[in-house]
């Protein structure tokens, strides 16, 4: 080789960047330059992948949502939950509805144009709904609709802490009606005596001296009668 000399010569460069055909890289195997070049054009191939992976998982997740997010509109009254539970809602109804379009239109045609499309998103909501009636029915244990569909919910998932921030807040959880305002009955005219004020006093105090009612509500009953 060029030892002696302490250069290369012809016949070793021709041997170093000669094409290798067992390798198919340009680069001879014999001096291990090949291996090194194919890991350097490896690498952008690799991010390209990692980016792809990150991009598809945080579409799943958007879709999730969105889909979630329609079920939770789509029933009555309020759905609290936490973020992760929507999404899970939604990505669910979206695998249960995209099963349902594969069997009627085919595995690979539930998107070929844009009425398969809409129907695909439309029964990913519709299942999404279906699983959210039966988290409310089966584990909330509130109805789907009536009154009582408007309450602010007592079980679920994050519901404790939920109603535990209501209250520092000041703000009864149970009196929250979903922006629906309650319906006040208009008072009707007290047309009491003087005198039959005076018999209920004396009947407050008898209640009062049994033990039947306390001294507080003794006082704010006697209040409400001081006018007569």
């Amino acid at each position: 080789m060029g030892a002696i000399t302490g250069r290369w010569n012809e016949e070793d460069l021709t041997l170093a960047f000669r094409p290798d055909a067992a390798s198919g890289n340009g680069v001879s195997r014999k001096w291990g330059l090949g291996h090194g070049l194919g890991q350097r054009e490896s690498g952008p191939a690799r991010w390209q992948t990692v980016d792809d992976v990150l991009g598809g998982i945080l579409s799943v997740i958007a879709l999730g949502f969105v889909i979630g997010a329609l079920a939770r509109l789509a029933l009555p009254g309020p759905d609290p939950m936490p973020f992760w539970l929507t999404v899970l809602v939604g990505m669910v109804g979206s695998i249960t509805g995209g099963a349902i379009a594969g069997a009627v239109y085919g595995a690979s045609h539930t998107f070929d144009n844009s009425n398969h499309t809409f129907v695909t998103l439309l029964l990913a909501v519709g299942a999404a709904i279906v699983i959210l009636a039966a988290y409310r029915r089966f584990v909330q244990q509130r109805p789907l609709s009536g009154p009582g569909a408007h309450r602010f919910p007592s079980r679920g998932f994050g519901i404790e802490r939920m109603r535990s921030r209501l209250r520092q807040l000041g703000v009864d959880p149970d009196r929250l009606a979903s922006g629906r305002p309650e319906r006040v009955s208009p008072k009707q005219p007290d047309t009491r005596t003087p005198e039959q004020a005076a018999g209920e006093l004396a009947k407050l105090r008898e209640d009062r001296d049994s033990g039947t009612i306390s001294d507080e509500e003794y006082e704010q009953a006697r209040e409400q009668l001081r006018r007569y």
